[in-house]
């Protein structure tokens, strides 16, 4: 018998791998129209890829990241990234923060989700390195937020370098919540950034316990930058349960797992 013909949604498929190769990026409007099916097709379609292709699904489309599996990307393509997790992410960690906490949220999406999930709370005090997360506590008047000062890293709007550190180093903080560019068995949690890196370890040491806060695409990465230990967590928060293999190492390090709802 001859080879079996691809159907047509896997022909579909490809062009849509090919169109995102190219391109580097595609709307499911852009597929409705040069693919002529419905929005609903396209949107399965990139679901199906995204198991199988080095694509990740972002609000209206897709983007590639076969050529540059650990490329970093600005805060504002992140935001469009696994968006609704994040805030599921954010109001799971939010139900762990408690008046009088004192909170520290590392620049990223997540932890900027977080920040917008606890603004109307009282007696809270929030460390950040991260500007626009200060900006967005800024008018919560029951809110009190200590920035630590440095060189803006405009990717992230993290300030980084010697001043920040200085300031880090002499605060307490009782819950941590740490975002991360990838997390993997054995190679731990790793950012794009050395002197994010830097930050990040800092502020895990000055933390009574740290929270790693991260979405299911996180999960297997290896970016280049070492911040810590999956051992220097003391629970991770996550959108989806995680694989049995990744979740048996975090139970062997007592590591305990929240999923959000």
């Amino acid at each position: 018998m001859g080879a079996q013909l691809p159907s047509k949604g896997d022909q579909r498929r490809e062009q849509i791998v090919a169109m995102l190769k190219q391109n580097g990026r595609v709307t499911v409007q852009e597929l409705v129209d040069k693919l002529h099916c419905s929005e609903a097709t396209a949107r399965r379609d990139l679901d199906v890829l995204e198991k199988t292709e080095s694509i990740i699904r972002t609000i209206g489309g897709a983007i590639y990241d076969g050529h540059h599996p650990a490329r970093e990307v600005s805060f504002q393509e992140k935001t469009t990234i696994s968006w609704l997790e994040k805030e599921r992410i954010a109001l799971k960690a939010a139900s762990l923060i408690v008046e009088g906490d004192v909170i520290g949220l590392s620049g990223g999406t997540t932890t900027y989700h977080i920040a917008r999930a606890i603004k109307n709370r009282k007696g809270i005090t929030v460390v950040t390195n991260a500007i626009n997360i200060a900006m967005e506590l800024a008018d919560s008047d029951d809110i009190q937020v200590v920035v630590a000062g440095g060189v803006l890293r405009h990717k992230s709007f993290e300030l980084c370098g010697p001043l920040a550190e200085q300031v880090i180093s002499s605060l307490n903080i009782g819950k941590m919540f740490l975002g991360i560019d990838g997390v993997a068995a054995g190679k731990g949690m790793t950012t794009y950034s050395e002197s994010e890196a830097q930050i990040a370890k800092m502020l895990i040491k000055r933390a009574d316990q740290t929270f790693a806060v991260f979405d299911r695409t996180k999960v297997g990465r290896v970016s280049l930058f070492s911040i810590a230990p999956l051992s220097a967590a003391h629970a991770c928060i996550t959108d989806a349960p995680l694989h049995a293999e990744f979740q048996q190492e975090l139970d062997r390090l007592h590591i305990r797992v929240h999923v959000a709802d």
